[in-house]
């Protein structure tokens, strides 16, 4: 295996452009250097882009947020207003594995892993968050929604890597939330995940992203399912749609730890669930 420790994103592009075999990116290793260690995947190439300028920082961006690519999920956690404005998110990443791997995991690599059960990505479409994609072309701008494109495969190119996290402004009157269902209580995979982000306008929706987790091949932004509770004041009637619409968005399969009736009934339960939190967060002064 061949090692690198670039400086710069540009240099880590050209690296990746020009290397043969697999390559990898490592910036937390959470699971890189589990497939490493029991031989899942071994690279050809791995290149450590912890040493770049800013992949460590989280900074205000147009009223939002820039989340640098080697942020961990302890560091999000102790981030007091990100957490304020965005709980949902943040509780998200923090459900991803032990006080350990909390100090070395991140947003993106649990994006770009392209696991269906990551529970940071529906949190991350929820939100609306953007990626900025670093390759042989220049930098373009991608929502996190189209980067997975089926279990361990991303829509990156040879060469391509996430550069950074852009996290939109949160506005007033506006919430989040991330549920999901394990068999154990704790550090287990999610066989259902859901993320609910709102607006409200006194007690009426006016914008809603609904997304769900390990109910498909991928992640899923649930357009039905915003819709049905955008213009409601989340009664009863709003929740037995959203709910509807959760369940009519599932594909899962049948494994060991739920089969597919059970993933479709829960992903109604939870998206119910997460609404209402979000609901209230929106309502609750920051």
């Amino acid at each position: 295996m061949r090692y690198h420790s670039p400086e710069s994103f540009d240099d880590a592009v050209a690296l990746a452009r020009d290397a043969d075999g697999i390559t990898r990116f490592l910036a937390g290793g959470t699971d890189v250097l589990v497939q490493l260690r029991t031989e899942t995947v071994i690279p050809d190439v791995m290149i450590d882009i912890k040493r770049i300028t800013g992949v460590h920082d989280i900074t205000r961006e147009d009223g939002g947020w820039r989340i640098g690519v080697a942020v961990t999920g302890a560091e999000m956690s102790e981030h007091a207003e990100l957490k304020n404005e965005w709980p949902g998110l943040v509780e998200a990443m923090d459900l991803i594995g032990s006080t350990q791997v909390q100090g070395r995991a991140t947003l993106v690599g649990n994006l770009c892993n392209g696991s269906p059960a990551a529970d940071s990505v529906p949190a991350m479409i929820a939100a609306g968050i953007e990626l900025s994609i670093t390759g042989p072309k220049g930098t373009r701008r991608e929502k996190a929604e189209n980067i997975p494109t089926g279990p361990g495969r991303t829509s990156l190119e040879k060469g391509e890597l996430v550069s950074a996290v852009h996290v939109p402004a949160r506005g007033d009157n506006a919430g989040d939330a991330y549920l999901r269902f394990i068999p154990r209580t704790e550090m287990d995979i999610a066989v259902v995940g859901c993320a609910v982000s709102l607006r409200r306008e006194g007690n009426k929706i006016t914008e809603a992203r609904v997304s769900l987790g390990a109910v498909a091949p991928t992640a899923l932004l649930v357009e039905d399912a915003a819709q049905a509770i955008i213009g409601t004041e989340l009664d009863d009637a709003a929740l037995d749609a959203l709910g509807a619409a959760a369940s009519a968005a599932c594909n899962p399969i049948d494994d060991k730890r739920g089969t597919i009736k059970f993933r479709t009934h829960v992903a109604a339960v939870l998206a119910k669930r997460a609404a209402k939190i979000a609901y209230d967060r929106a309502g609750a002064d920051k």
